[in-house]
């Protein structure tokens, strides 16, 4: 078989598979073709000596907000894309039934990096958010609109990989809780999973996990206080452990005000990993403290995670959460997407949301992109 791109010489690291090898990995029509020992090249193969670098399946952000120009907090996937090494975006919500078409047109479809999307239970999407203005989109519920997003979720399905839906004080306001069970509707109605943001109470932590179904996703797992995941004592709250194992998904979505080292300190200590990881990425974060995909896996690096579980919750749990297993892997025939990267060490320093500067020895840097099965960018 005639190979479009081989990757030659670089450590393979796929959770999905269980490989972490030195080998080559071969690419031929936009997919995963070959894993092994000096794959060879024809006249027309690409192939390129990734020689002391790591490869592994390319790295997804559950949670991002894509919808560059078409919303305040909008950010350029495909800049980030270089510097990050994420290879599938995925927006949390950014778009709504009312201005989901142009999120389509304008930004998915031209996009060189992939968008998947999560659509908002709001109309609206999430309309005004800036350092001067933030308005809670779920505060009012006449924005609620199941029935047009109903319309749009069975017309782009190729695309929305779920329904989002946000709650907490600044979110969700006088309304409360409603607006999570208006989106859970609609999440049952088109078999899809949800994606619940949380912010301040009111409604508590556990108040969201108790309404949430197995394979839904709260984002903003590792909040600091108020809630936070832990008790006061520093434990795991019971209640957690019980959703897990109910089969609720739990995803950081670091952002601006989600993720504490404390919390990430706590929750690890009690055997309770994220399964996915996420930046949160947008307009408010992008300097800093998310910064991005590969800086937001570094600092769970430095908590404590093993290198091929932070590989995992980049990748092929993401995958599975989306429903889109065959992202986040190399297996023959599954989309050529990559990540090269190396881990560097040193001193370096990490920022939470609270103000805590955790300097630590080692650091995730991106050095190359491949999206289905092309060689894209070199860091």
């Amino acid at each position: 078989m005639p190979y479009d791109l081989i990757l030659k010489n670089g450590r393979i690291l796929d959770p999905s598979q269980g490989i972490d090898k030195i080998a080559d990995i071969a690419f031929t029509d936009g997919r995963v073709a070959a894993i092994g020992s000096d794959l060879a090249p024809d006249s027309g193969t690409d192939t390129r000596d990734i020689s002391g670098k790591i490869v592994s399946p390319g790295f997804i952000d559950l949670h991002t907000h894509v919808y560059w120009g078409g919303t305040s907090l909008g950010i350029d996937a495909g800049e980030v894309a270089r510097t990050s090494g994420v290879t599938t975006f995925v927006d949390a919500g950014s778009a709504g039934a009312g201005n989901f078409a142009g999120f389509r047109k304008h930004v998915i479809e031209p996009s060189e990096p992939r968008i998947l999307a999560y659509l908002h239970i709001s109309f609206a999407g999430i309309y005004a958010f800036s350092n001067r203005i933030m308005v809670g989109e779920s505060d009012d519920m006449r924005l609620m609109a199941p029935a047009d997003a109903l319309e749009v979720v069975e017309a782009n399905r190729d695309v929305i990989v779920g329904i989002k839906v946000r709650v907490g004080r600044h979110a969700s306001g006088d309304s409360g809780i409603a607006p999570l069970d208006i989106a859970l509707q609609l999440a049952e109605e088109t078999s899809l999973p949800l994606m619940a943001h949380i912010d301040e109470p009111p409604p508590t932590y556990d108040a969201v996990l108790e309404k949430l179904r197995p394979d839904d996703i709260l984002t903003h797992c590792f909040r600091p206080f108020p809630n936070t995941p832990v008790s006061g004592q520093g434990a795991v709250k019971e209640s957690v452990i019980a959703a897990r194992k109910r089969g609720i998904i739990f995803d950081v979505g670091h952002g601006m005000g989600s993720f504490a080292f404390a919390t990430g300190r706590a929750m690890l200590a009690g055997g309770f990993m994220p399964d996915t990881i996420s930046s949160d990425l947008h307009k408010l974060c992008l300097a800093g403290p998310a910064v991005d995909q590969a800086v937001t896996m570094s600092k769970f690096l430095c908590l404590g995670m093993p290198l091929e579980e932070v590989i995992r919750a980049s990748t092929v749990n993401v995958a599975k959460a989306m429903r889109r297993e065959d992202l986040g892997t190399f297996r023959t025939g599954a989309l050529g997407d990559a990540t090269i990267y190396t881990v560097d060490e040193g001193r370096f320093d990490y920022h939470d949301v609270v103000g805590e500067v955790l300097t630590g020895d080692r650091k995730i840097v991106p050095a190359g992109v491949v999206l289905e099965g092309r060689w894209w960018h070199s860091a």
